[in-house]
């Protein structure tokens, strides 16, 4: 890796982390490039970083300080779009992976945004209602002179929700003194969100992996699936590949595993997860698993829907799956990539796997512009058959190309963002 080029000075080499995941990925996909790579500089350097002091005053009386970021990758075919998460670990260089992976995502799909992500340090679960809505709105206050409907659009990511939506849209309005439902996606279906929204990555998530396993042709009815995260997307796919016949055998989450040799009932460990906040105890499992053995689940299909790097040098080797299906942002490093490709296993890449959230997120923001709402079965139809055509543009250019689906769609996304890029040009 060419440092000099590569790291931003803003981030130390200790800091790399995701980041530097994605570089390799771009390295990889820059031969494919042609004409074009005399642009790929432009891939590796955030359009701009945003790093915010979020102070607020605690319920105690007391004052904190959070550090909050905005990174907007790229925003060569359109306004920045991404999550905005709350989580302990959150750091400038995930975030800013984070943004890149969504401008390669929007371009792979062709929706006309570019790649913005946002985020917060801190365990939102020590914090209360009152302070969480405070942090909220501080933070959105403080963002608030790089976003807007045309600029630079958040949505909710781990730990954020429609209610956190809801706020940012409000104090956005509010500091601008007119109602602007098109600043955020994900909001409540009653302040412009958009219906399908909240199962849109894991609908998605079934449906490109429904069509991945008829190319290898593998039967989704009796088909074995393992889950790792069993929030949004990764509770929603579960739920629909269960409902399509599959048996959902294994499921992590923060706080446990549980496996089941002929299938977990979905709607039940749902149901016990809204009552007791994890899948650990779930009574109708078969065993309680520890942590690591997740990783040896005879299965067809895994599914990590958690956080990035989870799959790694170190277990990718024990994975027994015929696809890999990515819920998650960057949860596969480049040297796991390369371990599963020798040993044949299907990697279908976040990027085009999960697109389905930022999917109906453009709908729902189309949509609240011209505020004409579509029904949940046109939006549904819409997704499948925009999914379907992603997926398998990317897999006839990887069969073409003989490359991994993933560096198939960075070709595609990064091809789309430069060529915007060069036809662009620079200015002033």
């Amino acid at each position: 890796m060419n440092t000099h080029h590569e790291i931003p000075s803003y981030l130390t080499p200790t800091e790399i982390g995701p980041w530097g995941d994605y570089i390799e990925q771009i390295e990889r996909v820059t031969p494919y490039l042609g004409s074009l790579s005399r642009w790929v500089e432009t891939m590796k350097r955030p359009k701009r970083v945003l790093i915010v002091d979020v102070p607020i005053e605690r319920d105690n009386g007391t004052i904190t300080h959070f550090e909050g970021y905005r990174v907007q990758h790229n925003t060569s075919r359109g306004p920045g779009k991404g999550g905005v998460r709350f989580h302990q670990n959150v750091t400038l260089s995930e975030v800013m992976a984070l943004s890149a992976w969504m401008t390669i995502k929007n371009a792979a799909v062709n929706v006309p945004f570019g790649g913005a992500k946002g985020g917060i340090r801190v365990d939102p679960k020590t914090l209360s209602l009152g302070e969480l809505q405070r942090m909220t709105r501080r933070y959105t206050s403080e963002i608030g002179i790089i976003i807007g409907p045309n600029k630079d659009i958040p949505a909710p990511d781990v730990n954020t929700n429609e209610q956190t939506m809801a706020w940012m849209m409000d104090t956005y309005s509010m500091n601008e003194g007119s109602t602007s439902t098109g600043v955020v996606t994900g909001k409540p279906i009653s302040l412009g969100g958009s219906l399908g929204r909240r199962e849109a990555t894991g609908r998605g998530v079934f449906v490109v992996g429904a069509e991945a396993a008829n190319t290898i042709g593998l039967a989704i009815p009796g088909a074995r699936i393992a889950v790792q995260g069993f929030g949004n997307v990764g509770g929603v796919s579960a739920k629909l590949f269960a409902e399509a016949g599959a048996k959902v055998v294994a499921v992590q989450d923060h706080a446990g595993t549980v496996f089941h040799e002929n299938g977990l009932d979905v709607s039940a460990l749902q149901a016990y997860v809204t009552a007791h906040g994890s899948v650990a105890g779930f009574p109708g499992a078969e065993e309680q698993m520890s942590r690591d053995n997740f990783w040896d689940v005879q299965c067809d299909i895994m599914i990590p829907a958690a956080l990035e790097q989870q799959i790694t040098e170190s277990n990718a080797h024990r994975i027994r799956a015929k696809i890999i299906l990515e819920g998650a942002n960057g949860p596969t490093t480049p040297k796991a990539d390369d371990i599963l490709h020798d040993r044949g296993i299907l990697v279908v890449p976040d990027v085009i796997a999960n697109a389905g959230g930022v999917t109906v997120s453009y709908f729902e923001w189309v949509q609240d512009f011209s505020s004409y709402f579509w029904s949940e079965d046109e939006i549904n139809q819409r997704l499948t058959r925009l999914m379907r055509d992603a997926f398998n543009s990317v897999r006839h250019i990887a069969e073409d190309k003989k490359v991994s689906l993933r560096t198939a769609a960075f070709l595609v996304g990064c091809t789309r963002v430069l060529q915007a890029r060069e036809l662009r040009g620079l200015y002033p």
